[in-house]
């Protein structure tokens, strides 16, 4: 069985899952899911030129509506649910867990803790991260001791 460590800030699209269920054929794949909600990310500012640059205007001008903290916690616990649900739906087996802070240490920790063979980071694109090659993957490629794919979701959740 193929282990994967899939991280995610937002709950899987139908197209998500199938996109990552599908990447290895045939083969099973046990996958341990870490998902950090957007709100308790990057600063607001940060997110807001990531909207602009993706020509999304609204989103940006509501970034101030984005939950934090406790809120934020309570819609990450939900979204994850519903992405272990939509894995186990496809015959994958699905865990997972939120991340509360150091996302990167809790990437690192829980590759060695299941054995991982891949990290597969899934997120909407983080433009000014990117450029500064400051995201999860760039930052987990130098930190996880396996291979680190880099994914953009497909649709709006």
């Amino acid at each position: 069985m193929f282990t994967s460590v899939l991280m995610i800030e937002k709950a899987l699209t139908s197209a998500d899952v199938e996109f990552v269920t599908t990447l290895h054929g045939e083969e099973d794949v046990d996958f341990h899911v870490l998902l950090q909600p957007r709100g308790d990310q990057a600063d607001r500012l940060l997110r807001a030129i990531d909207d602009v640059a993706l020509g999304e205007l609204d989103e940006a001008a509501r970034e101030n509506e984005t939950p934090e903290g406790a809120e934020a916690a309570g819609q990450g616990q939900r979204a994850l649910e519903v992405s272990l649900v939509a894995l186990r739906g496809t015959g994958s087996a699905a865990r997972g867990r939120l991340i509360e802070a150091h996302p990167l240490d809790a990437l690192k920790a829980l590759v060695d803790e299941v054995g991982a063979d891949e990290v597969i980071v899934l997120t909407d694109p983080h433009y000014v991260e990117e450029f500064f090659h400051r995201d999860w993957a760039s930052r987990a490629r130098h930190k996880v001791g396996v291979p680190v794919l880099k994914l953009f979701s497909h649709s709006k959740a």
